[in-house]
């Protein structure tokens, strides 16, 4: 039974992945923070008999401890600070975790295996806003790096760590530079969940109104189910590589608006949304697309959910989800 440790097990992705490791047999661990924190439940649901371990990606020791327990023989590292708007008022702690964090990672890996790192493979979570100010679109694996947040700015040094390793030590480390990728399951501080709960909440008259920040923004947006599928065959993969993993087609936050509410029987959003200033970033990225060629060509990897059929999905399951909510209470 091969044996994986996914660290941000609690996450969008952690969860996806995790059903994805254990519907093919694989002995699924998890890094969190406390194994009593009421996120872990949804894991266990999800995944009956996944093993839950205390670790962090700021102590060096408690990783290696958490490896030495597992003895993964794939590691998958989706553990971040993830918000790329709060990097810019906790600057430092999200270089410490998603910067560092792989560091002090691949630092413990090292100890674990005594130097033989090519026999465990570290799939690391990499990041469209790495590229930031696009200096060309779409962006492929060859593009340079411009990020424009302290988000971004951990992520390229998390990504560069990642292959230096593999170009240093012989590690198997694959890096996924993932766009946009959005599901029920993303947590409500993120603008898509944000959007598809206060639209939910204006079906059932429980709010007139959603507040954002800046609506000009276009992204790739993808779903994170289809996304984890391909960090799994990146690491079945002979040799270890980066992959931009996108869908190729961009779509601006007024469209996504504009689907979310035709989905409730809204034709004209613009009565619903206010804009708040104080939302907008010091700095922000307007477009990002990505060429997912290589790992179409490489992985056989494809998205298989389109951007309607995700804000539907959302907006369908927050609807039903208030509903609940308001019924219970």
């Amino acid at each position: 039974m091969t044996r994986a440790l996914i660290t941000g097990i609690s996450g969008q992705d952690g969860t996806y992945l995790a059903e994805l490791l254990a519907a093919r047999g694989y002995e699924v661990s998890g890094l969190v923070r406390r194994t009593y924190a009421p996120e872990n439940d949804v894991v266990r649901h999800l995944v009956p008999g996944v093993r839950l371990l205390e670790g962090n990606l700021c102590d060096t020791r408690s990783l290696i401890g958490v490896l030495d327990a597992v003895q993964p023989d794939e590691v998958y590292n989706l553990a971040a600070f993830s918000e790329v708007g709060r990097s810019w008022e906790q600057a430092e702690l999200a270089g410490d975790v998603s910067g560092l964090g792989v560091l002090r990672l691949l630092d413990a890996l090292r100890v674990h295996t005594s130097g033989e790192m090519a026999r465990v493979r570290v799939y690391q979570a990499s990041s469209s806003e790495m590229f930031g100010l696009a200096r060309e679109t779409p962006q492929t694996e060859m593009t340079a790096f411009h990020p424009r947040s302290p988000y971004g700015t951990a992520k390229a040094f998390a990504h560069h760590t990642a292959v230096n390793y593999r170009e240093s030590y012989g590690a198997f480390t694959a890096c996924g530079i993932l766009y946009n990728h959005e599901s029920p399951r993303r947590r409500p501080n993120f603008v898509t969940r944000k959007i598809s709960l206060g639209v939910a909440a204006i079906s059932l008259g429980q709010a007139d109104h959603l507040t954002l920040g800046n609506l000009d923004v276009r992204r790739d947006w993808g779903h994170a189910a289809d996304y984890v599928d391909a960090m799994w065959r990146m690491l079945q993969h002979d040799e270890p590589g980066d992959y931009v993993i996108a869908t190729g087609t961009t779509h601006s936050l007024r469209e996504l608006l504009s689907c979310a509410f035709a989905c409730i029987g809204v034709d004209d959003w613009t009565p619903h949304v206010r804009q708040d200033p104080s939302l907008l970033r010091p700095a922000d990225v307007s477009v990002l697309t990505g060429d997912p060629t290589k790992a179409r060509e490489v992985l056989g990897w494809t998205p298989t959910r389109d951007f309607d059929a995700i804000v539907r999905e959302m907006v369908e399951h927050d609807v039903a989800y208030l509903r609940r909510t308001a019924d219970l209470g």
